[in-house]
């Protein structure tokens, strides 16, 4: 078993929406028309979710707008691709076979927004933080002491905590240096969502 696999039965598990409408986009140029109808879709029900987001609906009240606003445009996604595929338009060894493939053998877990409350579209948040830890450990390897690679992976931790609580990391590291007395004397009071109240002159 590989060791990236739970167990299944206290998990929901959900299939990023944004991969599959990133799979469409690659094949614009090969098959514009069938591309089109799946990104132009999944497009509208991004959007969708960003404006359920921009009120600042809770998860309950989200998950009625999506079933609401998305669930038919899904629907009848889901009713193209199927008749893609019961009338053999698309060759499914091909490319945009595969891609029609994916979504039809992940939908369920692809629309987890329709049946589960609070179920993201996409895992975008997670990878890009993926991508930084794993970047940071391949610089790493480029540097000349330990000492040099640790405190550069302090400084990514750092950023990318200040970013994901929608600060801006630059400014931080500098209030932290500025008022690095006041930072060991009172930690708290300087994480990435206090430090502007901090920093403020008394």
């Amino acid at each position: 078993m590989s060791s990236n696999n739970a167990a299944e039965t206290p998990l929901i598990r959900c299939h990023c929406l944004a991969h599959g409408r990133r799979t469409f986009s690659e094949l614009d140029e090969v098959c514009p028309a069938e591309s089109a109808v799946v990104v132009e879709a999944l497009k509208s029900v991004d959007e969708q979710d960003e404006e359920a987001r921009a009120k600042q609906l809770s998860a309950p009240e989200r998950f009625t707008y999506q079933q609401t606003s998305s669930g038919p445009s899904l629907t009848t996604l889901k009713e193209w691709l199927e008749q893609q595929t019961v009338e053999r338009r698309v060759e499914p060894k091909r490319s945009l076979g595969q891609a029609l493939g994916y979504l039809l053998g992940h939908w369920q877990t692809l629309t987890r927004c329709l049946t589960v409350p609070g179920a993201p579209l996409d895992n975008n948040t997670a990878a890009r933080a993926l991508k930084l830890r794993l970047r940071q450990r391949k610089n790493s390897v480029f540097y000349a002491t330990e000492p040099s690679a640790y405190l550069a992976s302090l400084l990514t931790s750092v950023s990318a905590t200040c970013l994901q609580a929608g600060g801006k990391a630059l400014e931080y590291v500098v209030a932290l240096q500025e008022h690095r007395h006041e930072v060991f004397t009172n930690p708290s009071a300087w994480l990435p969502w206090n430090y502007p109240a901090a920093a403020l002159p008394p």
